[in-house]
């Protein structure tokens, strides 16, 4: 047998929760051939005192624009990251048929690649032009669909509009695309009721994906939210990724959520859930806005300097005013407001003499012309919840983020999550004892890939793709922080995508073997 890269003298932890043991690892082009005693290969890597494991997978990323930008997924590769699922909570980059509002669900939308596609086939060709450092595959976005048809009107498609959802989500599914994705929270999908969602994810059904739902609601009533995801799901006989699942309203609250889905489970329906690696959210500010606020933005500043305008909108309960809390929410960093960086809306509404809803409405008033430039984080968790969510036997994590790089084009750029979320989330199960390293590395690996369906993924065995990293389990650390998030990950050491090495001593080689994933 011919074996080209091997990688010796590791603790393989193979992705299936078996138990770590020491192993070879053969490579002949973008395959694993060997797992066991290899012997001599054109080129070999020394693994001793490390441990060899399947590439990492984020079932939860917002990366579809920003590997466009920059392929070279820095943040992902020095975590371990081979392969995310984009596409969720409704947000992605298809179908683009009104090319005004698309980019209201866009993460990371920029001037920098214009948005030429309308397709689900489309964007994936573009994507293939990119040459993406990893592998990615997408889910379709319902946000991009309504804004295709029922645009930013918030109430239900009408029949017609419907018609032309589904068909939009079969063309997508079609096209590959691995399912279908809502976030029922925000302007573009809120007027979506669950007759709605039904009859899509029936569409998503019998094309055997998968339904992934940012629910409805997430703070007040969140155990709704989920019971409407589950019911969803049964009358669609779709299977159900339940995002995030953990609310933003207490322990509690967390618990009967988890109850929800443990009796769902139990009952024979095929449901789990994903948690991301950190103790708040992050959005944009003009989630404040109701979405008819948003439907024309030219119109953005006139709507926000009436004060007739301002006095509709303060009914308007968003992701943001739920609960009434808001020095829960904190403006990160930004060149509109630089003296309001890091502090929360109450104290800025405080200064300003203001209550906190006037104060939001005046600093998206200053960046009118680029609201999104405003980003803010809603301090949502504890390490309580996150510690239950992580032990949970049915949830796995996700970055919640989007691939960013400390230089070239997203250089200034930041997303929480996007540098620390894996390297994070070792951490916190190895030094937490939440849970063993085999276990840890299955929710990062073997997990996600059967969530999705990706049969040759996630595990290190003869005949698999070879997605392969080596790592130091007490030296891998997340650098960033909140107010400084932008760091790369520290003590992995070796990334393989598909056979090519991508990181290697913990540089990266500038080689870049990802493949954009699509459903056959």
């Amino acid at each position: 047998m011919s074996v080209e890269l091997v990688i010796r003298n590791g603790l393989v932890v193979d992705g299936t929760g078996a138990e770590p043991r020491a192993a070879d690892v053969g490579i002949t082009g973008d395959r694993v051939v060997l797992v066991g005693t290899v012997p001599e290969a054109e080129k070999e890597i020394d693994a001793a005192g490390r441990v060899v494991a399947p590439g990492f997978i984020d079932l939860h990323s917002h990366s579809d624009f920003t590997l466009l930008v920059d392929p070279r997924a820095s943040s992902a590769v020095h975590q371990g990251v081979t392969t995310e699922i984009v596409g969720n909570c409704g947000f992605g980059c298809f179908p683009l048929l009104n090319k005004e509002l698309a980019p209201k669900a866009i993460y990371g939308h920029s001037a920098d690649v214009p948005l030429t596609w309308t397709s689900a086939a489309g964007y994936f060709d573009r994507l293939d032009e990119a040459a993406p450092a990893i592998n990615v595959a997408s889910l379709a976005p319902n946000g991009q669909i309504r804004l295709s048809t029922v645009g930013l009107a918030d109430r239900p498609a009408r029949p017609d509009e419907l018609r032309q959802m589904r068909y939009l989500l079969d063309e997508a599914l079609e096209q590959g695309a691995w399912g279908y994705s809502t976030g029922l929270e925000y302007a573009a999908e809120r007027g979506a009721d669950e007759d709605e969602l039904v009859s899509m994810c029936e569409v998503c059904g019998r094309r055997h994906g998968f339904y992934a739902t940012h629910t409805r609601l997430r703070d007040e009533g969140a155990e709704e939210g989920v019971a409407e995801a589950l019911r969803t799901s049964e009358r669609s006989g779709v299977r159900l990724q339940v995002s995030h699942l953990v609310p933003r309203n207490g322990l509690e609250s967390s618990r009967r959520c988890t109850e929800l889905v443990d009796d769902a489970r139990s009952a024979g329906m095929d449901v789990a859930f994903d948690m991301h690696t950190r103790l708040y959210g992050t959005t944009f500010l003009l989630t404040a806005l109701p979405p008819w606020a948003l439907e024309d933005p030219s119109r953005l500043r006139e709507i926000l300097g009436s004060a007739e305008r301002r006095r509709e909108m303060r009914d308007y309960v968003s992701i943001l005013s739920a609960g009434g809390d808001w020095s829960r929410i904190v403006l990160l960093d930004n060149d509109v407001w630089p003296q309001y960086a890091r502090r929360d809306v109450a104290e800025i509404a405080a200064e300003r003499g203001q209550d906190a809803l006037d104060a939001v409405h005046d600093l998206l008033l200053g960046a009118a012309g680029d609201p999104a430039a405003l980003m803010v984080l809603i301090h949502a968790y504890t390490e309580e919840e996150q510690r239950e969510a992580f032990g949970h036997p049915l949830c796995v994590p996700g970055s919640d983020a989007t691939t960013l790089a400390p230089d070239g084009p997203l250089a200034g750029r930041f997303f929480h999550g996007a540098y620390t979320w894996a390297a994070w989330y070792l951490r916190f199960c190895l030094d937490g004892n939440v849970l063993s390293l085999q276990e840890a590395v299955h929710r990062l690996t073997g997990a996600p890939a059967a969530r999705v369906g990706l049969s040759d993924r996630g595990v290190l065995r003869a005949g698999g793709h070879a997605d392969v990293v080596v790592f130091d389990p007490a030296a891998i650390r997340e650098e960033g922080t909140t107010f400084e998030p932008s760091r790369l990950a520290t003590g992995m050491d070796t990334v393989v995508v598909n056979g090519v090495l991508t990181l290697s001593g913990g540089r990266a080689t500038g080689a870049h073997g990802g493949r954009v994933l699509r459903r056959v």
